[in-house]
């Protein structure tokens, strides 16, 4: 293995959490719920599958802008105080003292992932950061991470991909590339098949025990 490609929302914060808290409470104001299940659906890729979720509760006429400004107004809130997941800065200190290239690919914008990797001081460990910005399809399509193979002039079976939901395994899997599920409360109960390794947390294992692991499975 050459490098260690990360998602971003969900796996190195946990903003994916705070979005589904800020859009049930926005939805409340309506009277309507959001099963987790429904959110579950545009984790990890475009929020257009719970536009349509907004519509067929609250009819056509629905506001979607403002639910919209309503959660991003509380998720903000809610961000104030955001740490990385546990294991992170571990990962990815272990990743640079090993060798190891560290990317990032992402369905969301440059400008969110590198003002919350600045915040957290970790935006100078990544070599290359792939987003929406730069593809015409996010995940689940496999851009992200071709986009980011091509980047560190590398081939998808020399990169381990870490995710937390299934739109990102799918893309993972579908350019190529072994996939490490670590999912966050939003995303453990999501059924995830065709990745190579399911851990609770970074901290569960090393990232050296990990990639010996990736490495042995035929």
């Amino acid at each position: 293995m050459k490098a260690i490609i990360f998602d971003f929302d969900g796996l190195i914060i946990d903003t994916e959490t705070a979005w589904y808290d800020a859009y049930k409470e926005a939805l409340g104001f309506y009277n309507a719920d959001l099963p987790l299940d429904e959110f579950a659906k545009c984790i990890g890729t475009h929020d257009t599958v719970l536009f349509e979720y907004f519509k067929s509760q609250l009819g056509e006429s629905c506001n979607v802008q403002e639910i919209e400004s309503r959660a991003s107004d509380i998720h903000r809130v809610k961000m104030a105080t955001v740490q990385a997941r546990e294991g992170v800065k571990e990962y990815l200190e272990e990743a640079k003292s090993s060798g190891y290239r560290i990317a990032l690919a992402s369905s969301s914008s440059r400008e969110w992932v590198t003002h919350f990797l600045g915040e957290l001081g970790l935006l100078q460990y990544f070599e290359s950061i792939t987003t929406r910005d730069d593809v015409e399809k996010v995940k689940p399509a496999p851009d992200l991470y071709l986009k980011a193979i091509k980047r560190l002039h590398i081939s998808p079976a020399e990169a381990i991909a870490f995710e937390d939901s299934l739109n990102g395994l799918n893309a993972a899997v579908a350019a190529g590339l072994k996939c490490v599920i670590v999912p966050n409360s939003v995303t453990e109960s999501l059924t995830f098949e065709k990745h190579d390794l399911r851990l609770k947390s970074m901290a569960e294992k090393s990232l050296a025990e990990v990639i010996k692991h990736i490495e042995n499975v035929k």
